[in-house]
């Protein structure tokens, strides 16, 4: 794949002269010697299953209330906007905090950041059954967001640092997966708790599962072997973030990861109204149950290094983003077979490119990787954010119909920014041979 096209591996020699002279040699001598983590050997696994499971506790709060958006309108009395904003909060929390709390863990430990966000996170899913009002929900799932802000970009920056950079993708691809897990559990136990007694018992379950998630991913993940700590002084922070920003592989990456989000956060959003009236009317339990086909996102984000090996990272996107557009017009269908097809092929086409996506990120950020994973969460939460709430209003205003056309719109920019990395790869390569 061509180094400016999407962030691929790569990227770190194309970027610039230096770049290339300072990570020539390592790529030459990641020999056996190398102390990193690699599959087969020891603590890998360990290290694997304890970031599922974080991925799992993740998803699972972070996206606990979307699947009973349905009962919580009705509960409170309000339409499907305004009921989104209990989703919109918590990735919007995400994605403002994710930055600072990038910065801690580089100042004090990945491992560190990573349980006291998840344990707070958790600590607030437990109240959140207790929300008096909406008002109150909305505030409860922001603080919620914002905890967990102290998961993703320490999680891959963890990775980037402590994993041999052959088997980066794929790790980052199980983490991914166990995001796909939580999504999925959390969604699903939820449709049926909450058909039986109520979404406030629904979200209690996912509270009390997420505590387990945590506790377990404590005792497993290994100690740090390779971690240095850095400066919190904010002109610091802010040379890094600067530095960051002003690299055109990561921008385009970060727009990436926003765009992909977009689509998935406005159809899962609305995806619970639609099927709750008619034609489908169905019960709450089996739309939970809707949900199940994140396992194919687990599939397709695991196997998204082998994916990359085969059409290299330009072809692995433009894979992701053409699966993704046309779910998007098989879901326009009155017919329930076609939506449930639709919902496969939109959640394998976004797990695939983020995967590819974040990964990217990781391996393009030689220095402040937790800075650059940070910004990148941001973008993709906030992507998150703008889809659920534009999604909602464009299903209000214009049906099913219009959350699929917001939905196309940001596939379309994929492939804009895509072709726009081609391009200037291509103009790249006479100076770079």
């Amino acid at each position: 794949m061509s180094p400016a096209s999407t962030g691929a591996s790569t990227i770190v020699v194309a970027a610039s002269p230096a770049r290339s002279a300072a990570t020539a040699p390592a790529a030459v001598t990641t020999a056996p010697s190398d102390s990193r983590l690699a599959p087969g050997g020891p603590g890998y696994r360990r290290m694997s299953f304890a970031l599922f499971l974080a991925g799992v506790a993740t998803f699972a709060l972070l996206y606990s209330t979307q699947a009973l958006l349905p009962l919580i309108s009705g509960d409170f009395g309000v339409a499907a906007s305004q009921a989104s904003w209990t989703v919109a909060a918590a990735t919007g929390g995400l994605a403002l905090f994710v930055l600072p709390m990038s910065a801690l863990s580089e100042r004090y430990g990945r491992r560190t950041v990573m349980t006291g966000s998840l344990g707070v996170a958790v600590g607030v899913g437990l109240l959140v059954p207790f929300a008096p009002s909406l008002g109150w929900l909305v505030v409860l799932r922001a603080v919620q967001g914002a905890a967990l802000a102290g998961l993703p970009a320490s999680a891959t920056a963890y990775l980037a640092e402590e994993v041999r950079p052959k088997a980066l993708v794929t790790a980052i691809g199980l983490f991914v997966a166990g995001n796909s897990v939580g999504g999925m559990s959390g969604r699903v136990i939820t449709g049926w708790v909450a058909q039986e007694w109520g979404w406030r018992i629904a979200v209690g379950v996912i509270g009390a599962l997420a505590v387990a998630c945590a506790v377990a991913f404590r005792l497993l993940l290994p100690t740090p072997r390779h971690f240095t700590p850095g400066s919190l002084a904010p002109r610091v922070l802010a040379r890094t973030v600067r530095g960051h920003l002003a690299d055109p592989l990561l921008r385009r990456l970060y727009a990436i990861g926003a765009l992909f989000m977009t689509v998935f956060g406005g159809v899962y959003t609305v995806i619970g109204y639609r099927l709750t009236e008619e034609p489908f009317a169905l019960p709450q339990g089996v739309v939970g149950s809707i949900f199940l086909v994140y396992l194919v996102g687990t599939v397709s984000a695991s196997t998204a290094g082998r994916l990359v090996g085969r059409l290299g990272r330009r072809g692995a996107l433009y894979l992701a983003g053409g699966t993704t557009a046309a779910g998007l017009l098989l879901s326009l269908a009155d017919s329930l077979a076609s939506v449930l097809l639709g919902l496969v092929l939109i959640t394998a086409g976004f797990f695939a490119g983020h995967a590819v996506a974040s990964s990217a990120v990781s391996r393009t950020a030689t220095t402040g990787r937790a800075q650059a994973s940070a910004l990148y969460q941001s973008a993709y939460y906030v992507g998150s954010s703008a889809g659920s709430t534009v999604g909602a209003i464009a299903f209000h205003s214009g049906g099913w119909a219009g959350t699929v056309g917001v939905g196309l719109l940001a596939v379309l920019g994929v492939v804009a920014i895509t072709v726009a990395g081609t391009r200037a790869a291509r103009r790249a390569a006479p100076a770079a041979a």
